[in-house]
């Protein structure tokens, strides 16, 4: 089901939501909004090597 790589994706996304919430609720805000944005940048790339990965072996 999921591919090894499918979970470091998954990780990576629950360590920077963890630590930006982190961050946020200690007071550094703006920190914790920088590090909010590489949530979905992270997902975003985690799907394009999925399905460039896809591509790869259906051709």
């Amino acid at each position: 089901m999921f591919q090894k790589s499918d979970i470091f994706i998954l990780l990576a996304v629950a360590i920077s939501f963890a630590l930006s919430g982190f961050l946020w609720f200690t007071g550094q805000r703006d920190e914790g909004l920088f590090t909010a944005l590489w949530v979905p940048s992270i997902l975003c790339f985690g799907i394009y090597f999925k399905l460039m990965s896809i591509k790869g072996a259906g051709s």
